[in-house]
């Protein structure tokens, strides 16, 4: 490991939480948090580029993963910013914990921003692993890493797209999307999102550093499937389309996408 890694990790890490206080600035004004979710995405990007910037392993791998990190980076940040914040009522979430924190609000807002620009900075670091790899750009885990990044930012955007379809009909207000990768999964941009974090994993190969690509996508399984992603979500999904999305538990996979089974029969009277 390089002796200047710490430093540059740290001054990674300061990056993002200072474009974490500006995000919260704007939040104080509009009384909106939903830009935090938009802002990590491009936080992340940005600590990645610097990474791979300033790293010293192939330099056509290094500019290939520059590609691909700037490439998610900008599609997620831009959905976010049209999905949530530009023109959108403050998310429900946020709005539950204003509503819980009432006048700690925002020093609390201050330190959940500060979090996410801590998570930035940890979710750049699978880099590292792309940094530390000087063989020749082109072998098979290339290769690999090229076709799960590929995979996984196109059925994410597909999913993405599938959704706000079914949404904009004002006739599925109170229904579940069951159409495309969501006949599949009930979360299937969750698990591209999870998927595309393996591209660098393979793009990294077999360094010490590795380990830190691989610890990524662990991390971020744990947070969507027991913390901050599927349990949340489910959770407001019963309270708003109830009896609907309990029928859609039934029979969808949770994460990863596989065809759907088969209601259980209704019993007859007696």
């Amino acid at each position: 490991m390089p002796d200047h890694l710490p430093l540059l990790c740290g001054l990674i890490w300061a990056g993002c939480a200072l474009i974490m206080l500006m995000l919260w600035l704007v939040q104080r004004v509009r009384q909106d948090a939903s830009v935090v979710d938009a802002g990590w995405a491009f936080a992340v990007g940005c600590g990645a580029l610097c990474l791979l910037a300033l790293g010293h392993g192939d330099g056509v791998r290094r500019l290939v993963a520059g590609v691909l990190i700037a490439g998610w980076s900008a599609r997620l940040t831009i959905h976010l910013l049209c999905d949530r914040v530009i023109g959108k009522d403050e998310d429900g979430r946020y709005r539950m914990l204003r509503a819980r924190w009432a006048e700690r609000a925002q020093r609390r807002f201050f330190l959940f921003f500060q979090l996410q620009a801590l998570l930035a900075a940890l979710f750049s670091l699978p880099l590292l692993a792309v940094t530390a790899n000087s063989s020749p750009f082109g072998g098979w885990s290339d290769v690999l890493g090229l076709v799960v990044w590929a995979c996984a930012i196109t059925g994410e955007h597909a999913a993405d797209r599938q959704l706000a379809a079914f949404r904009s009909s004002p006739g599925n207000r109170g229904r579940t999307c069951r159409s495309g990768w969501w006949r599949l999964s009930r979360h299937p941009n969750y698990f591209f999102e999870w998927l595309h974090w393996w591209a660098y994993v393979a793009l990294g190969g077999a360094h010490p550093e590795s380990a830190i690509a691989l610890f990524i996508p662990i991390l971020l399984l744990v947070l969507l499937l027991r913390v901050t992603g599927i349990p949340y979500s489910e959770a407001r999904a019963l309270l708003t389309r109830g009896d609907d999305y309990r029928a859609y538990q039934r029979t969808t996979s949770a994460f990863i996408p596989w065809f759907p089974r088969r209601p259980p029969p209704i019993p007859e009277p007696s």
